[in-house]
């Protein structure tokens, strides 16, 4: 049978985590992170295709995107799904709304019904403003993210500026009134030339009734996780749902690595060296990256096989502050990705099994050093998802988390989650 949802997702962490809310609904949903490995895996119900194109340059992110949505439609996907973070991260100039328009495009249908937030996390939006624990987004600890820190939480205002079509609006009030009212709005908006309709998500049932009017529509749909595991709940029937058993977890040394910045990760990397061992990558080390990166390998082998142990680019406010003013906030983060994911490569060839990643581009570069594409997502359970095993290749556990989830304890929980 033909795959029923193709979901693009915009970073690695991001497709890994609502893959492994789909996978605990019963419903099989692999994770290829390499568009060529999607041709393998045309008999699951849902397949996400992971990429990078967050904040990566418009012209490299639309190709990435363009690719995606042609190895769906090679394995006879019938929707696809752009799936962005939950709080909608981008720069002002952002590559959301022009990847809306692609997709639309290629579809040759509008209005793109568009939706942020994720309830269970407290990441909410109201009469189109984005809230993040009830606070603003601009007043939230986004504020300290160095590549989208989301200056404006007025999300039809700040999508306008990355499509040259009109955003408008469909509210929690009217969402309350159920899909067949929401579905005369889209009617009416679409007469009216309506590009985007971002959707209001208050509370679940906002959700419910987004999900039912978006399954039951031909649109383009670009969404945070909360829309995007509703799509997939209503569009696979019951009678797919019977996924292959979840895979195990895989023995062997484990590290950790955290490239997030911010004062949730530096509290993550804290509690964590509570515990174990960390080596803290200077991104300004006037000896070079490549020096830094053998001193910190040379440091990680001797400790392989022992304790686990984390590598790290986090550090203080005034820390990130100097980096990027001497790299710039894109050549800060690039370097930092750049260090740690050549950290893991060689740690993997050292006999690490097991990697831990706190970040998502961070995750991403990590993945690719690690030449990985394809996994299988574990579903969620009490420590929530971001778990997966490496299939393809040679045997790999991984844990790709955001990195401004998670209470202190997360990387140690993780590691005990992963033991086989």
């Amino acid at each position: 049978m033909a795959t029923a949802l193709g979901i693009i997702a915009d970073d690695f962490t991001g497709g890994l985590m609502v893959a492994g809310y789909i996978e605990e609904l019963g419903i099989h949903c692999p994770v290829a992170y390499d568009p060529a490995a999607i041709a393998e895996l045309q008999d699951a119900p849902v397949v996400v295709a992971a990429g990078r194109t967050r904040t990566i340059p418009l012209d490299e992110a639309l190709e990435a995107a363009a690719r995606a949505a042609d190895a769906l439609e090679a394995i006879s996907c019938e929707r696809i799904a752009y799936k962005a973070c939950a709080t909608f991260d981008s720069t002002e100039e952002g590559n959301i709304g022009q990847i809306a328009d692609l997709l639309a495009d290629r579809l040759g249908a509008r209005p793109v019904i568009m939706s942020a937030g994720f309830p269970a996390f407290d990441i909410t939006v109201h009469q189109g403003y984005l809230f993040v624990a009830g606070r603003l987004v601009t007043d939230s600890h986004k504020r300290f993210d160095p590549l989208t820190p989301m200056p404006d939480p007025d999300l039809v205002r700040f999508l306008g500026h990355q499509t040259p079509h009109s955003v408008r609006l469909i509210n929690h009030r009217a969402l309350q009134q159920g899909a067949a009212h929401v579905n005369a709005l889209l009617d009416d908006l679409a007469r009216e030339g309506a590009g985007h309709v971002l959707m209001d998500v208050t509370d679940d049932g906002d959700v419910d009734v987004s999900a039912e009017v978006a399954a039951a529509r031909q649109c383009t749909v670009a969404a945070g996780d909360s829309l995007i595991i509703g799509l997939a709940d209503r569009l696979v029937e019951n009678s797919r749902r019977s996924p292959p058993p979840a895979p195990r977890h895989v023995d062997g040394p484990a590290a950790v690595f955290v490239g997030s910045v911010g004062p949730i990760a530096e509290s993550h990397l804290k509690r964590f060296g509570e515990v174990h061992r960390v080596h803290v990558l200077d991104l300004l080390d006037p000896r070079g990256e490549e020096a830094a990166v053998v001193e910190a390998l040379a440091w990680a082998r001797n400790m392989t096989g022992g304790h686990p142990f984390a590598v790290a680019t986090t550090t203080c406010s005034e820390g990130v502050q100097r980096a990027q003013a001497a790299l710039g906030p894109i050549g800060a983060a690039r370097r930092a990705e750049r260090m740690l994911a050549a950290v893991a490569a060689g740690l993997r060839e050292s006999g690490v099994r097991r990697f831990i990643v706190s970040g998502g581009e961070t995750s991403g570069a990590i993945v690719a050093a690690l030449k990985i594409t394809r996994v299988r997502s574990i579903p969620r359970g009490k420590d929530g998802t971001g778990f997966c095993v490496a299939e393809g290749g040679e045997a790999l556990s991984l844990y790709l988390k955001p990195g401004k989830m998670g209470s202190a304890d997360v990387l140690l929980r993780a590691l005990e989650v992963m033991r086989p």
